[in-house]
């Protein structure tokens, strides 16, 4: 059995919360819920959190031209 590519994504989801937030990751991982789909688990309830404009405002580079 392995993590499916959504459950990774979701642990490190889980990791950069703690991190933005300062608090401890464990009760976050605690209150997940897997389910097994194949030989994958997938997360049922992967957490969720807002970064404020104030915080998070990445300026855009434009450019012209053809890709």
């Amino acid at each position: 059995m392995k993590l499916s590519n959504q459950a990774l994504g979701t642990i490190m989801m889980a990791l950069q919360k703690s991190l933005l937030e300062q608090t401890d990751i464990v009760p976050i991982l605690k209150e997940l819920n897997f389910r097994k789909v194949g030989e994958d688990l997938l997360v049922e309830n992967p957490p969720s959190f807002k970064i404020g404009s104030d915080v998070f405002n990445p300026e855009v580079e434009k450019t012209v031209g053809s890709d």
